[in-house]
């Protein structure tokens, strides 16, 4: 039977440097490159790093490759805008965000932004917390 050890997630940038900018920097996470790899490790909470991996030739995914829970998503959004970060705009049904970008009313509150290789990202409200 298949037996998996600690799972972990990655995504390819087609630019390494702006990634370790943008998620070093801009977001504020804690950021260490993989020195037998050359790979950036992304510590987010208590799991897994989650790898960001170097692709010349990179396409950005139609999906979100990386959420971020928070406990108030109106502060992440303010935090985020206050970095220079641009919220999502997408044309969904019965769903629009409010002036600030973020979505509300099917599922957790959620805002989408992208990174500089043009990876989708979130910020969504981690329950039990209020919006």
């Amino acid at each position: 039977m298949f037996q998996p050890s600690n799972a972990f997630s990655s995504f390819a940038v087609p630019d390494l440097d702006a990634a370790r900018r943008f998620y070093g920097e801009t977001l504020g996470l804690d950021v260490t490159t993989e020195p037998e790899t050359g790979m950036l490790e992304l510590r987010v909470g208590s799991g897994e790093p989650v790898l960001v991996y170097i692709k010349p030739d990179h396409q950005p995914a139609v999906f979100t490759v990386l959420n971020f829970p928070v406990p108030d998503i109106d502060q992440a959004v303010a935090d985020l805008k206050a970095a220079g970060v641009s919220m999502e705009r997408y044309d969904l049904p019965d769903l629009q965000p409010d002036a600030n970008g973020v979505y509300r009313g099917q599922g957790p509150a959620i805002a989408w932004f992208k990174d500089p290789a043009g990876n989708i990202l979130s910020v969504l409200q981690q329950d039990g917390a209020s919006a």
